[in-house]
């Protein structure tokens, strides 16, 4: 708690001749600066104005008197200054919980409304601090309200015309480093390796990449609202405030610094497909701080910060476009040995879809991973022509992995799901945009055209056993029924015995395999009774006597 000093006796009164606005500057100057600090500076002003006048009149009996108390009364009104100056600094440097500047507008308390009734402060800006805060969530945080910096600009300006500019330096350092300090604190930033990062299951590192990107920043944050303060209150002011901010926020460059090596360790560790997400995260996050650390470290003092950040941004970027470019090759090579017998999708196939999808969460982020690797085309058709590469790469791997079925039949429907899955994930997402309907359609026929070589491989031969030829009396060969024809009722017995065969033999056989879509599966069907019921029904309408052939084969 401050309290003025008052004197009994004022030392205007000296003087009869002292002037009638000097004895206003002394009221207000002994009344001190936290009624009326625009009043009581420019009271200060006058008294100084008095000085010059009276220290030119050599013909006034009381001068040198007179200038003594003034002077007096000035180096009071100095320290008053300095002493408001510690008390507004004080007052309105608090620690702030990270998550309220990430979340919504904090409620802060600088102090308490007792404080301002016990130190007498009744003017404008002894109210409540917390009803004048203007923190941006996504803008930098307003950690002084901003009616409290005008009045902070005004003393220090005074403070440093005065020659207290050490004090000042002093007073504005102690007192903000005592709020961000702590702030920075509690958010238990750990220190990581390379080697703690390889050896953290995948879980674990994305919670981890989590805490960062939220630290990082609410760091950022404080630090940009502490380098808008302190350019704020010194503006204009010959003063060094790159020296003292960089003093102040020591801690926070620390801090930052620490994050700075954990996302380099990311950057470095091993690579994998699933890393590539979290390398964008990261970059996506250092992308959106970039102009604010660009703000925070402009001088000299903290060029090394500056160029540290951003060198980290460029090795993600360059790690992720380099991730994305080479997943191409990543899914063309996979040798993974998982055997899918019933000729359903495969997991790399879900598993590359799937990738794919999640990109597409990143695709602005992409875009600027383009712009910086990329020239001469647009980002979008830069996307679409790495898309299109890993989804042939796929294809590709899928008909490497077909050979290992013995059965041609089993082989088509092996790959008529895969690329039915490719093609039905992609109509129902983003990748649609990106890829095209060329691309949808000609995927499409290829479904087709591995459902005819199934259709035709599989019930080829059975349809071909309903089928019998017999020789005209031309001698050329032709289609006839029993009456005009050669065809015995034995072979007409073993056509249909054969019939029955292959076809138990084909259900008992299919029925262990998989199509998972249904639209697929009621496709091929239908394809399959296209085929198979013409041809029954054409061998019975033939050979009338079928029906007694089937209980003859009982």
């Amino acid at each position: 708690m401050r309290t003025s000093t008052r004197r009994s006796r004022s030392p205007m009164t000296s003087s009869p001749r002292s002037s009638s606005s000097a004895r206003c500057a002394e009221a207000t100057i002994l009344r001190g600066p936290h009624v009326d600090l625009e009043g009581y500076l420019k009271a200060v002003g006058h008294l100084k104005d008095a000085v010059g006048f009276f220290s030119s009149r050599e013909n006034f009996t009381s001068k040198e008197r007179f200038l003594n108390d003034v002077n007096v009364l000035l180096s009071k009104s100095s320290l008053m200054v300095e002493e408001e100056f510690k008390w507004l600094m004080t007052t309105y440097s608090k620690p702030i919980e990270g998550d309220l500047i990430l979340g919504s507008p904090p409620k802060l308390r600088w102090a308490s409304d007792g404080d301002a009734e016990a130190d007498g402060r009744n003017s404008a800006h002894s109210e409540h601090p917390s009803k004048d805060l203007e923190t941006a969530i996504c803008g930098t945080p307003a950690l002084i309200p901003s009616r409290i910096l005008p009045l902070l600009h005004s003393i220090a300006q005074k403070l440093v015309q005065d020659g207290n500019q050490q004090s000042c330096y002093k007073i504005y350092r102690d007192a903000r480093r005592s709020a961000l300090e702590p702030s920075l604190r509690k958010l238990g930033v750990e220190k990581l390796s390379k080697d703690d990062v390889e050896r953290m299951q995948s879980d674990a590192l994305e919670a981890k990449i989590g805490k960062w990107t939220k630290y990082l920043q609410i760091t950022v944050k404080l630090l940009a609202g502490e380098r808008k303060i302190c350019d704020e209150v010194f503006e204009g002011i010959s003063f060094n405030k790159d020296q003292c901010f960089t003093e102040l926020a020591r801690t926070g460059v620390a801090v930052a610094k620490t994050l700075l090596s954990f996302g380099d360790a990311v950057a470095k560790s091993k690579r994998s497909s699933e890393k590539l997400f979290v390398l964008l995260d990261m970059y996506e996050v250092m992308h959106e701080v970039r102009s604010e650390v660009e703000v925070i470290f402009q001088d000299s003092f903290c060029s090394e910060m500056r160029e540290a950040a951003l060198g980290l941004m460029k090795l993600l970027a360059q790690t992720a476009h380099e991730m994305f470019v080479d997943f191409e090759e990543l899914v063309e090579k996979d040798t993974s040995k998982t055997n899918v017998h019933d000729g359903t999708v495969h997991p790399l196939t879900i598993r590359v879809i799937n990738h794919v999808k999640f990109l597409f969460d990143y695709q602005s982020t992409l875009k600027l991973l383009f712009q910086e690797f990329e020239t001469g085309s647009d980002t979008e058709s830069q996307l679409a022509v790495v898309l299109t590469k890993i989804m042939q790469a796929l294809q590709n791997n899928l008909d490497g992995k077909s050979n290992q079925y013995k059965d041609p039949a089993l082989m088509s429907i092996f790959l008529a799901n895969n690329i039915h899955y490719m093609v039905s994930s992609v109509r129902r997402s983003e990748a649609k945009h990106i890829l095209g309907d060329d691309w949808i359609q000609i995927h499409r026929r290829i479904v087709q055209q591995h459902a005819k070589q199934y259709k035709m491989v599989a019930w080829g031969k059975a349809v071909q056993t309903l089928s019998i030829q017999v020789a005209s009396s031309s001698g050329t060969s032709a289609s006839s029924d029993l009456s005009s024809s050669g065809v015995s009722r034995a072979m007409i017995k073993e056509r249909l015995k054969s019939f029955n065969m292959q076809f138990e033999e084909l259900r008992a056989k299919q029925s262990l395999w998989t199509i998972p879509d249904q639209e697929l599966r009621e496709t091929l069907r239908l394809s399959i009774a296209e085929v198979l019921l013409p041809a029954y029904m054409s061998f019975v309408k033939r050979f009338g006597y079928v029906n007694q052939l089937f209980l003859d084969l009982v």
